[in-house]
């Protein structure tokens, strides 16, 4: 399964993909034309870093390096990974992310760190498939827990 690095000119397809994601899992989404602004600006700065999988492209990974207090390498941080729901289970997933922790490999990162939904069990079968674990901290074992807060 082919994956490449993507560049300003496949903005407008990663933004109908984001789009369609978080309207796949009922999440509010800007819509295509800022989508394809952001992706674009980010592309070109090297904030984010874009993966394509796929012919079509058939799926995508969006990271981001993060320096870390904890460790000299940054740590990767999968901010979002996609297959189109009716391609999904044809290993464009896996390819995704194959190529992000080669990617990470190659820039020294010293870890590699993704949020998925508990119910999302697709997503966390291919994670745990590469050797995430679900973190568990402290003296009772108990899980991380994401928060967030919108400005």
């Amino acid at each position: 399964m082919q994956t490449r690095l993507a560049g300003t000119e496949d903005a407008g397809t990663l933004a109908r993909m984001l789009h369609d994601f978080n309207t796949e899992f009922g999440e509010p989404t800007p819509g295509t034309a800022t989508l394809e602004s952001r992706v674009t600006r980010f592309i070109g700065s090297g904030e984010k870093i874009y993966l394509l999988g796929g012919s079509g492209p058939d799926g995508f990974a969006q990271v981001s390096f993060n320096s870390s207090i904890w460790s000299e390498g940054p740590i990767v941080l999968i901010e979002e990974l996609y297959v189109i729901p009716e391609l999904r289970r044809q290993g464009t997933g896996r390819a995704l992310m194959e190529a992000t922790l080669e990617l990470a490999h190659e820039r020294d990162a010293d870890g590699v760190e993704v949020v998925t939904g508990e119910d999302d069990t697709g997503a966390r079968a291919l994670y745990e498939a590469f050797g995430f674990r679900n973190e568990v901290e402290g003296e009772e074992n108990a899980r991380s827990l994401f928060y967030e807060l919108e400005l």
